[in-house]
């Protein structure tokens, strides 16, 4: 047998079953598609899912863990352009809220939420994929911001949490009323971002830190 053949099929048959799964999910609820509904699109067997995937539950962890909603990776791209916190807070405010109301990732949400009631394990595991990860990439930009003389209002870690929080309700909302709430327009995102700049003391701060300052406070 060529096993290198072999695994790259099955790389292929998972990436299309994980892929049909995921749009199956969000067009017609997790509870209601069938693994013969996956099978039907994506090809294959139910023997190739269970060897894959053990059984539906796993099929859930692999399409949820793949697209997990973290603003890691934005915050650290964000926070690498602007000298000034007040312009890097106001464009990760537009783009969080851009990224975690996203409809097809608010669709996993609810499945999310759904299944943490009976999984505390998952739950917890969603939590520290996403949550947790997000959270302390803006801690630390705060962080740095205050070692390179940024004076604000408050500690990091509470401002990282604040701030998040502004953006998270609105998904946690949105997910559970499926959209009943109406969703916060660009002037309200602004108005809600340019308040937290008021209370952390970061609308009108004299010191911006320079492109060379903030690289110096990079940690190696």
């Amino acid at each position: 047998m060529n096993y290198e053949f072999e695994c790259d099929r099955l790389d292929r048959r998972r990436r299309a079953i994980v892929d049909a799964a995921r749009a199956l999910f969000i067009e017609q609820g997790y509870e209601r598609t069938t693994l013969g509904h996956i099978v039907d699109s994506a090809g294959g067997s139910l023997a190739t899912i269970y060897k894959l995937f053990g059984n539906k539950e796993g099929l859930l962890d692999a399409v949820v863990f793949e697209k997990a909603v973290s603003g890691e990776s934005l915050i650290r791209e964000v926070a690498a352009r602007h000298e000034c916190p007040a312009d890097t807070l106001r464009e990760l405010a537009t783009l969080l809220y851009q990224r975690f109301l996203d409809p097809d990732d608010l669709s996993l949400v609810r499945m999310v939420i759904a299944r943490s009631i009976d999984d505390t394990d998952f739950a917890r595991r969603f939590f520290e994929t996403t949550a947790m990860h997000t959270r302390k990439a803006l801690e630390e930009v705060f962080e740095r911001w205050a070692a390179a003389g940024v004076r604000f209002e408050g500690r990091p870690d509470v401002l990282a949490e604040i701030f998040l929080g502004l953006i998270v309700s609105d998904m946690q909302t949105d997910a559970i009323s499926h959209g009943v709430m109406a969703r916060p327009g660009a002037e309200r995102i602004a108005a809600r971002t340019d308040f937290f700049l008021r209370g952390a003391g970061l609308s009108e701060n004299p010191h911006w830190p320079s492109n060379t300052e903030m690289s110096a406070t990079e940690p190696s």
